[in-house]
C-alpha cells in the first residue's frame, strides 16, 4: 500500500461516519441482548406455568434475535446494510409456526374436496 492510498483511507469520510454507526449499533446491541434475556426468563416462566410458550414472546424473540444477527452482521462488515431504524424492523414469523401454518394451508385446499364427495360412501 502506498502513501497515497493511506492518506486517501484515513481521510475517506466512509470509514469514519461507519465507525459512528459502528459504536452506535455496538451500544444498541447491548441493549438488544438485556431486552433478550429478559425475554428468555420471561418465556421461561411462561412455559413453566402455562405448560406452552408464549407465541406472541416466541414472535418477538424470533423477530429480536434476527436484529441482533443484522446488527452482528454489519459490525463484522458481513453486510453494509445498516439494520433497524435504517432499515425494516425483521419479520417475526417463527420457524416453529411455519410447518403449521403450511399444514393448515394443505387442510383447508382439501377440504372443499372432500366435503363435495365422500368416497367412503358415495355421497355428494
Amino acid at each position: 500500500m502506498d502513501n497515497e492510498q493511506l492518506k486517501s483511507n484515513l481521510t475517506s469520510s466512509k470509514h469514519w461516519f461507519r465507525l459512528i454507526f459502528m459504536l452506535l449499533f455496538a451500544a444498541v446491541l447491548q441493549l438488544a441482548s438485556i431486552v433478550m434475556w429478559a425475554l428468555v426468563i420471561t418465556q421461561f416462566f411462561f412455559s413453566l406455568i402455562t405448560g406452552e410458550d408464549n407465541q406472541y414472546l416466541r414472535r418477538f424473540g424470533h423477530s429480536l434475535s434476527t436484529y441482533i444477527y443484522d446488527v452482528l452482521k454489519f459490525l463484522c462488515y458481513s453486510s453494509d446494510e445498516k439494520p433497524f431504524p435504517f432499515a425494516d424492523w425483521p419479520s417475526g414469523v417463527a420457524d416453529k409456526e411455519a410447518p403449521v401454518e403450511a399444514a393448515e394451508v394443505q387442510a383447508q385446499a382439501e377440504a372443499p374436496t372432500n366435503a363435495i364427495t365422500d368416497e367412503s360412501t358415495g355421497n355428494k
